[in-house]
This record gives C-alpha cells, sequence and structure tokens, in this order.
C-alpha cells in the first residue's frame, strides 16, 4: 500500500482515504464519492477491528461481504482497496492508551468501554498505512468522528478529517451496516427513530433540554420492538451534556436504541442553521 501510495505522491497526487470495516451500503458509497470529488485518488481499507468491539458476540455477527464489497467500490470509482488481514495490522498486541477527553466519555464511551480507544488504535495505523491527505467519515457516527479529530490532533498526524451528512433510506432510517440484521418487523419499527429525533426539532421551540429529552426517550420506549440506551443532547464540539440550549452554539442530540437485539445510533442538530433549514422544509 505505502509502495503504490508513494508513486502517486511523487507524481503531486492528492491521497483521499475512506476507513471502513466493509457490509458496504449506499452511506459508504456517498463518502467514497466526496473523496473522490475532492482528491486526484482514493483509498478505501475494509477491516473489521477485533480492538473496537467490546461485545465478542457483535464483533461475531458483524456482516462481512468483501466480494459485494469490492464490486461496489469498483462501480464508485475507488483507485485503491486495502484490506489487511488482523495479523497485519497487529502482528503483536497494540497496549496504546489515549487518553481523548471530553469527546469520549459520554454515550458511547460510557456505554462500550474500550469502544473510541479501539477506534483511536486501528485509525491511526490505518492513517500510518495510508498517510492520506484528507479522510472522510459519516456523521451517522458523530461521537466518532470528534475521536477521530481529537486523536489526530494529539498525534500531530497531518491528516483533514472531512464529516460527510448522514445518508438516509426512503423512509428515513439511516443508512448502516446493522440494518440488515433487522427483523422485518423491526425494519418497519425502525425507521420511528429517525421519525421521533425529527419531529424533536419541531417540539424543541419553547420547550427546555430536558423536555425534548424526555419527549424523545418516552416516545420511542413506548413501540414493544424499541427500547432507548441513552439520547443524550450534548455541545457539538466538548459532546459534553448541556442543560441550557444556550450553553452550545450547536447542540446536537445523539442517541443509541435497541431495535429487537440490533442497536442503531442516530443523531440530530438542533443548532440555528440546521433549525432553519428544518423548518424551510415544512413550508
Amino acid at each position: 500500500m505505502r509502495e503504490a501510495l508513494a508513486r502517486e505522491r511523487l507524481a503531486g497526487k492528492r491521497i483521499g482515504f475512506v476507513p471502513t470495516m466493509g457490509a458496504l451500503h449506499g452511506g459508504h458509497i456517498s463518502l467514497v464519492e466526496r473523496c473522490r470529488a475532492a482528491n486526484d485518488v482514493c483509498v478505501v481499507s475494509i477491516f473489521v477491528n477485533p480492538t473496537q468491539f467490546n461485545d465478542r458476540r457483535d464483533l461475531a455477527a458483524y456482516p462481512r461481504t468483501l466480494e459485494k464489497d469490492s464490486e461496489w467500490l469498483d462501480a464508485a470509482g475507488c483507485d485503491y482497496l486495502f484490506v489487511p488481514s488482523e495479523e497485519e495490522m497487529y502482528p503483536e498486541p497494540d497496549t496504546r492508551v489515549f487518553e481523548l477527553g471530553t469527546v469520549a466519555r459520554g454515550m458511547e464511551g460510557a456505554f462500550r468501554p474500550g469502544h473510541f480507544n479501539g477506534v483511536a488504535q486501528i485509525v491511526s495505523k490505518l492513517f500510518r498505512a495510508v498517510e492520506p491527505d484528507s479522510a472522510c467519515f459519516g456523521e451517522k457516527d458523530f461521537q466518532q468522528v470528534a475521536v477521530v479529530r481529537e486523536m489526530v490532533r494529539q498525534l500531530g498526524l497531518p491528516v483533514q478529517i472531512v464529516a460527510c451528512p448522514i445518508l438516509r433510506e426512503p423512509d428515513g432510517l439511516a443508512m448502516s451496516s446493522r440494518n440488515v440484521r433487522l427483523t422485518a418487523g423491526q425494519r418497519r419499527m425502525a425507521p420511528l427513530i429517525a421519525a421521533t429525533l425529527k419531529e424533536s426539532r419541531t417540539f424543541a421551540a419553547g420547550k427546555s433540554v430536558r423536555e425534548v429529552r424526555e419527549r424523545v426517550t418516552d416516545s420511542l420506549n413506548r413501540p414493544p420492538l424499541l427500547r432507548v440506551e441513552y439520547f443524550e443532547i450534548v455541545d457539538g464540539t466538548t459532546l459534553l451534556p448541556i442543560r441550557q440550549w444556550n450553553e452550545s452554539a450547536e447542540p446536537v442530540g445523539c442517541i443509541a436504541v435497541y431495535c429487537g437485539e440490533v442497536r442503531l445510533i442516530d443523531n440530530v442538530k438542533y443548532g440555528q442553521e440546521a433549525m432553519n433549514e428544518h423548518n424551510s422544509n415544512l413550508t
């Protein structure tokens, strides 16, 4: 990988990178398209990283569809596909412990201990292998983007982190590799997550942060197949919970919901720009 990209750099080309765990969907392809538009060379990696799974059953159940993924990436114009083995990425145990600060403490950090340390481990390894000028990440994993930015800052890596909008199914469900694990009944219920978050932006006018949190949580805990693990409204930069809307210029509501046994995450922005866009779509 390094030798191939060294030749591209000698030719003066800008390298863009999209790290993935495979089981690709339209959201991933939108990242590839964004990467291609801003760079001369597009690199995609597929590696199911064991160190970011705190539940070994979740790791075992994670879908692996390399042949289909390769076809999708070829059609999307990916220039290089990097598919390292676990032995190549972890020839010995990675004992590094990252102190990632406030962005990693709550939400996913609290409910999935060790998850973000594993993310920082593998993304830093991939960045050293590819040495990209920029890397694209989807905003569905809003907290992960903040963690990667903090890791890049701490290590002084010369990589621009590009956050790309959530891509959704026609019924609003955020695209995710985990969606294929939903039963037919669960799949019909799952769009309620996005619909409830969207409705909460209208409800938020004149309401407190606590009222919005309670509204979303109560609404999604009613259907029999759904169970909210957390819903937090946080500052979009520090990811610390806020109590009043004026504590943050960019409040973001981040949620994790179990739909049956499948854990789904999503988020919604409550900042003024996002609210203006939302209100204009209602008219």
